[in-house]
């Protein structure tokens, strides 16, 4: 009885072996990478003030997923109303969906105008700094490496 067993159990251990190797080799699925929106003004202030903001993403290349909207569009209004968000606003930034984070000191910024000491010349300014969206981003990339 031993000896009939015994093709049983190496057929068995073989084929447990097989879907172990099968599995080890499966490609892992890749996290998706964070969404950015920007939703601006196409005017050349606004434009200006998001250069620094677009420098940074064009050098992460493919961490990255950017989508951009005119704030005038119709699928830009549409956008900045789902967000909550009323009035003329000639900067949004959306990371993930979300237009808010939380600094390492609990401060809350709000991507929305003009970056901090901007020197636009209409005064709007947010509370925001590129230094800011630049570590909401890194932290959203290390948030989809998880």
């Amino acid at each position: 009885m031993a000896e009939s067993s015994m093709p049983t159990r190496r057929a068995f251990l073989g084929a447990v072996l097989a879907a172990s190797t099968i599995a080890l080799h499966l490609p892992v699925e890749a996290a998706a990478p964070p969404t950015i929106e920007i939703i601006a003004l196409s005017h050349w202030p606004v434009q200006n003030a998001l250069k620094p903001v677009r420098d940074f993403l064009t050098s992460l290349g493919a961490k990255v997923k950017v989508i951009e909207l005119d704030a005038e569009s119709a699928a830009g209004e549409k956008r900045i109303g789902s967000l909550g968000q009323k009035g003329h606003i000639p900067i949004l930034l959306v990371i993930n969906g979300n237009d808010q984070f939380k600094r390492q000191d609990g401060t809350l910024v709000l991507f929305k105008d003009f970056p901090a000491k901007a020197d636009n010349p209409l005064g709007i300014n947010g509370s925001w700094t590129v230094a800011d969206f630049e570590a909401a981003v890194n932290a959203a990339i290390g948030d989809a490496a998880k």
